[in-house]
């Protein structure tokens, strides 16, 4: 049954601002991702969602597909961001099949919680290669398809609309550093600088280039990575938000509409951060659970979250 539009989308964008338009998605499958893909759909864009899993992404198209009558979305499974020839292939498969690539979210990412005393030099490798040079590889897969459709959607073209826009999916933490986060802090770091060198040197050939930066969205894989679910962690979690609530999905598909939007056609080498204000009062802890410093100070291995590790 295919999701309700208020679960993803808001009623604000006018229906068919996409047409004709193609997404190249890395991380689509998951729940962030999928959602600014949704959104995209839904709006008249094709799309392509890249993934590992085989299953999961094959999953996740057909219900992506779901809503709009008659929409495109492609699965290409079985795909490691940390391989430069996967994803050129992937790339050059959707161009083909969906006849251009016109939008590129690079969103693959992987997070777990980890003081440094028991974070190992693979472990923070692992999260390096998938955010970073994951992200570079699907740059450079990309670009050639950007540059195209930029050319094609020039303002100066016939009909001028919205295209050769790549959005970065970032994060918060590494403004002002978090305890447990030392090796996303410094991957999305790099991945926010790689996105202002995108906007820098592609900025002439009219690639607009920027960052969305999600704080505490609730009921995502992130956040099962990063705090306990339980009612009491979610209120206390929520209360550090100055808005007082967990962002949403639909928060961060709205705001990747706007940037790939004509409304978002002069910004550049921007970040947009989505998260309620929480980072500006964030203080101590990535959840609710580990008051910083006494858990660091414990010695204690982070137990009662989704893919939580210890001493990789």
């Amino acid at each position: 049954m295919p999701q309700q539009k208020k679960e993803y989308l808001s009623d604000a964008w006018k229906d068919g601002i996409f047409k004709d338009k193609v997404l190249f998605c890395t991380g689509g499958a998951g729940s962030i991702c999928s959602a600014q893909t949704r959104a995209l759909v839904h709006l008249g864009a094709s799309a392509a969602i890249i993934g590992r899993n085989k299953e999961k992404t094959e999953r996740m198209a057909a219900d992506i597909a779901t809503a709009r009558p008659g929409a495109r979305v492609l699965a290409i499974a079985g795909v490691d961001v940390r391989d430069p020839k996967a994803l050129q292939d992937a790339a050059d498969r959707t161009a083909k099949e969906l006849g251009s690539i016109d939008f590129v979210i690079a969103g693959a990412a992987g997070n777990f919680l980890a003081p440094l005393s028991q974070l190992s030099a693979n472990a923070f490798k692992s999260v390096i290669d998938i955010d970073v040079l994951g992200s570079y590889n699907t740059v450079k897969a990309t670009l050639p398809y950007l540059v195209e459709s930029a050319k094609r959607n020039s303002a100066n073209s016939t009909d001028p609309t919205s295209g050769g826009r790549i959005i970065f999916v970032s994060a918060t933490i590494h403004y002002t550093g978090l305890p447990l986060q030392t090796h996303v802090s410094a991957a999305k770091a790099a991945v926010d600088a790689l996105s202002n060198a995108v906007a820098i040197e592609y900025g002439p050939l009219g690639v607009t280039s920027n960052v969305i930066a999600p704080g505490p969205i609730g009921g995502t894989e992130g956040m099962e990575r990063l705090a306990k679910s339980d009612p009491e962690s979610v209120a206390k979690s929520s209360k550090r938000v100055p808005l007082g609530r967990l962002g949403s999905v639909k928060d961060i598909a709205d705001a990747t509409v706007y940037v790939f939007s004509d409304a978002g056609n002069f910004v550049n080498g921007s970040t947009v951060v989505v998260d309620g204000g929480s980072w500006r009062v964030n203080a101590g802890g990535p959840g609710s659970t580990w008051e910083y410093p006494d858990f660091l100070l414990s010695g204690a291995t982070v137990e009662g979250v989704k893919g939580g590790k210890a001493k990789l």
